[in-house]
């Protein structure tokens, strides 16, 4: 069965080319022309990913993606400016999955999306991960602490998969991101420590004194396997 996307950006001509062309290796896409009519789109109906472009008259995307992340897990994609890191760094704490920007290739795109869909519905049999109270079923993408669900954006979600698995082994900064399956995700350092501290937030973690995710200064995070 087809794959089905929506894609929201008010460029009707990239509208055209891509439909053609995702069309022709394994999606069925959906149009909308902006981001009131995405949100309409997916209140409406299912979705497996949605292409979001940034930059539209009315509800930018960076609004849309907050709208839709505070209903639905469904795979983002953004189209960002050339260069511009802001729009990036913002769509993904937003809960994002994944960026591409223009202009970009079609192929680069589908190799994009291939990605994201891989991350978010993998092929591989069941992986249960325990840490201390935290639980991690890996394909269903979920996580629980003490029980209790942990609401995690995409990119949280591979980071703490990639500390849970290196449990009590120290993971350096500029290896975290390629450890989660996000090497292509070309941001700094820094926003990993944002990610990092979005993440204590959820876990409860005290960011002064952390004990679930520690800062080994200069080099990286560990993931303690005693948290006392």
């Amino acid at each position: 069965m087809p794959t089905r996307l929506l894609l929201i950006d008010d460029d009707a001509r990239l509208h055209e080319l891509l439909k053609s062309y995702l069309t022709q290796n394994g999606f069925s896409v959906a149009s909308a022309m902006d981001g009131t009519r995405g949100l309409a789109a997916i209140a409406a109906e299912p979705f497996e990913v949605v292409l979001l472009d940034v930059m539209m008259p009315g509800i930018d995307g960076i609004e849309v993606c907050k709208r839709i992340r505070q209903k639905s897990n469904v795979p983002i994609v953004m189209l960002t400016a050339k260069g511009d890191e802001t729009d990036r760094v913002v769509g993904l704490e937003l809960g994002a999955d994944d960026y591409v920007a223009k202009p970009f290739s079609p192929r680069e795109l589908l190799a994009r999306l291939r990605a994201v869909l891989r991350r978010t519905r993998p092929d591989s049999p069941a992986e249960m991960l325990r840490v201390g109270d935290v639980v991690i079923d890996v394909p269903a993408r979920t996580a629980s602490m003490s029980g209790k669900p942990i609401d995690l954006t995409g990119i949280e979600f591979d980071l703490l998969v990639a500390l849970a698995r290196r449990a009590g082994r120290v993971v350096a900064r500029d290896a975290l991101l390629s450890a989660a399956g996000r090497d292509d995700v070309v941001v700094g350092e820094r926003t990993v420590d944002v990610h990092i501290s979005h993440l204590r937030q959820k876990l409860g973690d005290d960011p002064r004194s952390p004990k679930l995710i520690r800062t080994v200064r200069g080099v990286g995070y560990v993931f303690a396997k005693d948290s006392e």
